[in-house]
């Protein structure tokens, strides 16, 4: 009996000491999982992963190969199929691998860097082969993850913390929104849905933005919403099926005024200065634009005056009138009246040969000779004459002098897409859909084209206004711009937000009627003794150039730029590789190396 009763005492010890799993709070809520197509990496045949955590890749083979926190692993494409090289080894993958990341008793997050000392990808990578045989990269990652590397870069840094919440919620709605089980991959690391550059420390405001919003997400009649935002909307919301027409429940937008996207002075604008009189001196004469669009409007009645229609033949004298017109903001034609001088054009002729005087010259033992053969000298070998080349001279332009067209031109011109292109007013080449505004002061017309992307939901400047000058919580900010969305976490257990309050709700409007846009273009200064235009070229067709308030990584974003924009280079800086620059809305500071001299 004695030792039964060791016994069972020895078991219930044992059974003590077993560890008893209790699910946690947290893991009830864990956070769901994305996958990021990460594009911009821009991998070809080659992948180098710096492991920072212990991951295992398992091979077509079933062999599972455990790869340490600090590893350096290479993934080359050979023969149509990916191989990884790490410390003299080579493992044959297939047509595609898996990193899974391992669980780490520590309170680190693990990941890989695809530069050593680059940003952080917290989560799983996928490498396949897409149908050109290049490496196809996806990193699965939890969502709360993802919005690390989304909130600083589609929102700066700087932004007060409210604004950097609403701009959370709005991201993770959008991606949740966006999961697709039968896809390869949820969303694409670029423009095309939203920015993610993976993780980098430093970010203190958008990390406790993510922090305290922590799994809320927006919701209309119980579903995640689809939660659209662009820069800017020029002082205008607008509705989702004025942009992208289909279908779709969107009762939670609305087209409604939004004076804080306008009042934000940092909201992108691009504008065009108009005096009402020129001397035409040098420093005084009209801006290209405005002498490119008269030479294209009036190409036909200038070359019947006899003028020369190109716009350095222009020169503009006075604009007496400058309006615009259309329904509510959202104006369509633009009335010009001008009166400008011209010029005459003709070209030289080219100098006709004449045939009955053919020069000739002698070829003499393969040598050219003009003199003639003395008398009485000996025998010269057999001649030939051969007719010489006569270069055809290229027709020279021979201008008359400007001179003044006494009768002004009254000029109705639609904005889009005729003024919005030759005047350089495009802001984005996707949709055209800007506001256009005049303002007139006692010596000029100043037109302005505002918004910057679709116009549907937030904007960015307009709710960092509304964070910052008007101390509006986040719930505010997405009351205003998706009045008919609630707020609620993960599991709808907890709400959010209450209904919008009435101050701020939005009345639906009518909608606009979209269509495609001509490429951007910009500045209208021109520029003086050391400075210079310049486009942005060194970026990705949907991708972004930051402009900083300083030349340095570490200054504020004060806009982005895109691809082809125009700037005045102002400067190069004492620090290295940096230059100053100026747009039509802002100044700041670029990289050069991003830049090309127009």
């Amino acid at each position: 009996m004695r030792r039964i009763a060791r016994l069972i005492c020895l078991c219930l010890t044992l059974c003590l000491m077993l560890p008893v799993h209790v699910p946690s709070a947290e893991a009830e809520s864990a956070a769901p999982t994305v996958r990021v197509w990460l594009r911009r990496l821009g991998l070809t045949d080659r992948a180098d992963l710096y492991l920072d955590g212990t991951y295992t890749a398992t091979l077509p083979s079933g062999v599972e190969m455990s790869f340490p926190k600090g590893s350096h692993v290479i993934a080359v494409v050979r023969s149509g199929e990916v191989y990884l090289f790490y410390q003299g080894m080579s493992l044959k993958a297939g047509t595609g691998v898996k990193l899974t990341r391992s669980a780490s008793e520590s309170t680190e997050s693990e990941g890989i860097r695809f530069i050593e000392g680059g940003n952080f990808y917290p989560g799983d990578l996928t490498l396949t082969l897409n149908e050109n045989g290049a490496i196809t990269a996806v990193c699965t990652l939890s969502v709360e993850d993802y919005l690390l590397g989304v909130v600083p870069y589609e929102m700066s840094n700087s932004f007060p913390l409210e604004a950097l919440k609403a701009q959370t919620v709005a991201a993770r709605t959008y991606v949740l929104r966006k999961r697709s089980p039968d896809a390869d991959y949820d969303v694409v690391d670029t423009t095309n849905d939203q920015v993610f550059r993976g993780y980098i420390s430093g970010y203190g405001n958008a990390e406790k933005a993510v922090e305290e919003t922590y799994g809320v997400c927006g919701f209309y009649k119980g579903k995640l919403a689809q939660c659209y935002y662009a820069a800017s909307n020029g002082g205008q919301t607008e509705l989702v099926e004025s942009v992208w027409p289909g279908g779709g429940d969107y009762g939670y937008y609305a087209v409604a005024d939004d004076p804080y996207d306008v009042e934000n002075p940092y909201s992108v604008v691009k504008s065009v200065t108009l005096q009402k009189s020129y001397t035409n001196e040098e420093h005084d004469i009209a801006p290209y634009g405005l002498r490119n669009l008269l030479a294209t409007v009036l190409r036909d009645e200038l070359t019947a005056l006899g003028f020369d229609p190109a716009p350095a033949s222009i020169r503009v004298n006075t604009v007496s009138d400058a309006r615009l017109s259309g329904e509510g903001k959202r104006m369509d034609t633009l009335y010009l009246t001008v009166q400008i001088s011209g010029r005459t054009r003709q070209d030289a002729a080219v100098p006709a040969v004449d045939s009955d005087q053919e020069e000739v010259s002698l070829v003499l033992d393969g040598s050219a000779e003009t003199a003639a053969p003395t008398p009485g000298s000996s025998p010269s070998p057999e001649v030939s004459a051969v007719p010489s080349a006569t270069p055809s001279a290229t027709p020279a332009p021979v201008y008359g002098p400007f001179t003044a067209i006494e009768q002004p031109f009254q000029l109705e011109i639609a904005i889009f897409p005729t003024a919005e292109k030759l005047l350089a007013m495009s802001i984005s080449s996707n949709y055209e859909n800007e506001l256009w505004t005049l303002v007139e002061t006692d010596t000029a017309y100043r037109l302005e084209a505002r918004r910057f992307g679709h116009g549907v939901g937030m904007s960015q400047r307009g709710a960092e206004w509304m964070a910052g000058r008007y101390q509006k919580t986040y719930q505010e900010i997405l009351a205003f711009y998706y009045p008919g969305m609630s707020l609620m976490r993960y599991d709808f257990a907890e709400s959010a937000l209450p209904a919008a309050p009435e101050a701020l709700a939005a009345t639906p409007g009518p909608a606009p009627t979209p269509t495609p846009r001509p490429t951007l273009m910009p500045v209208s200064e021109q520029p003086t003794d050391g400075q210079w235009i310049a486009l942005v070229t060194g970026i990705d067709d949907d991708s972004s150039l930051n402009l900083r308030s300083l030349p340095d990584l570490s200054g504020d974003i004060v806009m982005r730029l895109y691809k082809n924009q125009r700037l005045l280079v102002l400067e190069r800086c004492e620090e290295e590789g940096w230059v100053k620059v100026r747009t039509d809305a802002a100044e700041g500071y670029v990289m050069e190396s991003y830049l090309t001299a127009e």
